[in-house]
Order: structure tokens, then C-alpha cells, then sequence
């Protein structure tokens, strides 16, 4: 029997039902938080995240702005321009945009940020609270999974969850997140890496198998046992022979892996829009603790 189609968009509304009401709350209070980007240079990808998130912001109910300095910019200046931030008793959210120039010291900008309003989760002591299970802020994407898990009936608890991918961004911090002794976590994790041998005997034992790997339908039907839950974080776009455009797909072939997993999230509508979503509830979560 094909899988349960887990409807992102359709979680990623229901979250935003919530927000607006947190904001309704924090506004009789005379607060609208307000989330500010930094983007340094024209990246393109940068750019289209940019537009991605300032559309949201909007449809949430959320104040944003950008703050958009030089490719050329100094190590000086950014930082100044983050402390400015930091102080600014209106700013609840801070976003830094990554990649930055080879020149600048993106390490030393992420710990730049206030860990009050690092909204997105990249200061180290954001992460090593994380680690530590205290109260922080998650990054958006692996909190996203989170969310998305709990909300579509699938809770990790007691789970065997195995992730394919252990970048700072997704896979690590999702680890950690899902290793707690918490809500929505409590749950047996395996990461699985360009160094792991023998993948397929690993992610057959999933529970929940999460592939964020960065390549293209990589998690194939032979990897994945029946009645898994399968979670496709992957972002890839490929020439559409049908079309002679590019595509987006994720990291899982989808069409073979829904005829054996019990649930799966498509690309697009699928983690992602659950993801831009957990940004703007750690934004109203700023508000509300800069705001007590």
C-alpha cells in the first residue's frame, strides 16, 4: 500500500493559526516582534531565502527587515553592525546569512549574536545548549522535522530514528534534538555519514529514517524497509527531460520509496515549508522572553 503522504503545508498552516494568535497577545502589549537579516554580498541563494522569508514574515504577521552590506565588507563592520543589532531593544531576531565572503570569519560572526535572539540557532552556546538540553533556540530546519514528526502522528518517542547527513545544519543539531530526554524526542539515534559502510543494513532498522544528505535522490527503495517513516530534508534541482527545465527533488527517490514507507513528506511541500515556519516561532518565542 503507497505511503501517507505528510502534508507540510498543510502543518506549516496550522503553526501559523497559532503564531498569530501569540502575536495578538504580544501586540495588546504594544510588541510586533521583528526579525532582521544580515546579508552580505548577491548570492543568489541568499537572495531567493530572502524573498522566501519576507514573504512569510508577512503572511505571519511578523516585522522584518534587511540589512544588506558589501561583498567587500569588513570583519569590523559586520561585527558593528550585529552589536547595533544586538542593542536594539525592537530587534527580537537575528539572522546572519551563510555563505559569507572567504574574507570574513563566519564562526566569529555566529558568535556574535546575542544568544537572545539568535533566532536560527548558530551561536556555539545556542548549539551547546542544544547538546545540553536547556532552553534555547533550535535551527529552523531540524526543529522543522521536529515539529513535523510530532504534528503528523508519527512521535519520535521510542523510535529508532536514523539520519543520513551530519552537517552543522541539519544533521547534528537534529541528533541532538531528538536524543533528549523531551517532547517530541526520547528517541534512539543513528547518524549515518559519507563514512558509513554497510548503509543499507543501518537504515533498514529505522523507525524514522531522515535523509539529508545534499544529493539527489540518494535514499533509493533498497535502503528503506517496510513501514518506515521517511523524512526528505534534501533541496536538489535536475534537468526535467519532459520540460528541458530544472526540477526540484529531494534526497529520496519518492516514487519508488512511497510503495514501502508508511509515511513520507514530498519536495516541494513537504519539510520545508514547516522550516520557514520555526523560524518565525522562534522569532514571537524572542519577542515573548524579550518581552515577559
Amino acid at each position: 500500500m503507497p505511503a501517507e503522504v505528510i502534508d507540510g503545508r498543510k502543518i506549516a498552516a496550522e503553526i501559523q493559526g497559532e503564531l498569530k494568535q501569540r502575536i495578538g497577545r504580544l501586540q495588546e502589549k504594544g510588541v510586533t516582534p521583528k526579525l532582521v537579516t544580515i546579508l552580505v554580498g548577491e548570492d543568489p541563494a541568499s537572495l531567493s531565502y530572502l524573498r522566501g522569508i519576507t514573504r512569510t514574515c508577512g503572511e505571519v504577521g511578523v516585522l522584518t527587515d534587511s540589512a544588506k552590506l558589501s561583498a567587500d565588507v569588513s570583519q569590523k563592520d559586520l561585527l558593528k553592525k550585529i552589536d547595533e543589532l544586538n542593542r536594539d531593544p525592537k530587534v527580537h531576531g537575528i539572522l546572519l546569512f551563510l555563505p559569507l565572503p572567504k574574507h570574513l570569519n563566519a564562526l566569529e560572526a555566529e558568535s556574535a549574536i546575542s544568544p537572545d535572539k539568535d533566532v536560527d540557532g548558530t551561536n556555539p552556546i545556542s548549539t551547546g545548549r542544544l547538546l545540553l538540553g536547556e532552553e534555547t533556540f533550535f535551527p529552523s530546519t531540524p526543529y522543522g522535522v521536529q515539529e513535523l514528526l510530532v504534528r503528523s502522528g508519527h512521535n519520535p518517542d521510542g523510535k529508532h530514528v536514523v539520519i543520513c547527513g551530519r552537517s552543522n545544519i541539519v544533521g547534528k543539531p537534529l541528533m541532538g534534538i531528538l536524543v533528549q530526554k523531551q517532547r517530541g524526542a526520547n528517541a534512539t539515534v543513528t547518524v549515518c555519514h559519507t563514512g558509513t559502510k554497510n548503509l543499507a543494513s543501518i537504515t533498514r532498522q529505522a523507525d524514522i529514517l531522515v535523509a539529508a544528505m545534499g544529493k539527489a535522490r540518494a535514499i533509493t527503495a533498497d535502503l528503506v524497509a517496510d513501514g518506515t517513516v521517511v523524512i526528505d530534508v534534501g533541496v536538489n534541482f535536475i534537468p526535467d527531460p519532459a520540460t528541458g527545465k530544472n526540477k526540484q527533488v529531494g534526497d529520496v527517490d519518492f516514487e519508488a520509496v512511497k510503495e514501502k514507507a508508511s509515511a513520507i513528506t514530498p519536495v516541494p511541500g513537504g519539510t520545508g515549508a514547516v522550516t520557514s515556519m520555526m523560524l518565525m516561532a522562534n522569532t514571537v518565542r524572542a519577542a515573548e522572553r524579550l518581552n515577559k
